[in-house]
């Protein structure tokens, strides 16, 4: 029985990070509204590790730890060669990996099926034909259910939305 609660888990975790992938993947190809709903994103002008740093910053100031950086733009263009499609999606893109106990722990508490949330994600990237802006998108989990796993989960897009309004600040 936990094996099988465990692929459940890991099953719940593949989706949430190809749902962010296909998320990045979109907003580069320009349809993120058709293949993301739900997905936040917004873009500056800037230098891409600058605003890469105030969003860990912005991560630490809460008291939390980067869990993982997926170098998802280092991961395509290594492979893309391998399987014959070269193209370079980004000059740079990855996706930061973090988790709030306080926030994850109410979550959770009020619907153990909000594990799927966790960790939070801030995806950042520039594309080659526009080096000088960055652009940033994170998904919010659909507020729904009874009145405490919406609150909980309000709570996730409440601090997903205060991280990336400090960090472009």
């Amino acid at each position: 029985m936990q094996s099988a609660s465990r692929e459940t888990q890991d099953a719940m975790n593949n989706r949430l990070l190809t749902g962010i992938a296909l998320a990045v993947f979109g907003l580069a190809c320009g349809t993120a509204s058709a293949a993301a709903p739900g997905v936040t994103f917004q873009s500056l002008r800037g230098d891409y590790d600058e605003v890469k740093d105030r969003i860990v910053m912005a991560i630490e100031n809460r008291g939390m730890v980067v869990d993982h950086t997926s170098h998802v733009g280092d991961m395509l263009e290594r492979t893309g060669k391998d399987i014959g499609r070269p193209r370079q999606v980004y000059l740079k893109a990855d996706v930061i990996q973090f988790c709030s106990a306080a926030v994850s722990r109410s979550t959770m508490e009020a619907d153990p099926r909000n594990l799927v949330f966790c960790p939070y994600a801030i995806a950042v990237y520039v594309l080659p034909a526009e080096p000088d802006r960055v652009y940033v998108l994170y998904r919010k989990p659909p507020a729904t259910g009874s009145a405490q796993p919406v609150k909980a989960l309000r709570e996730v897009g409440k601090l997903l939305d205060g991280i990336v309004r400090e960090a472009l600040k």
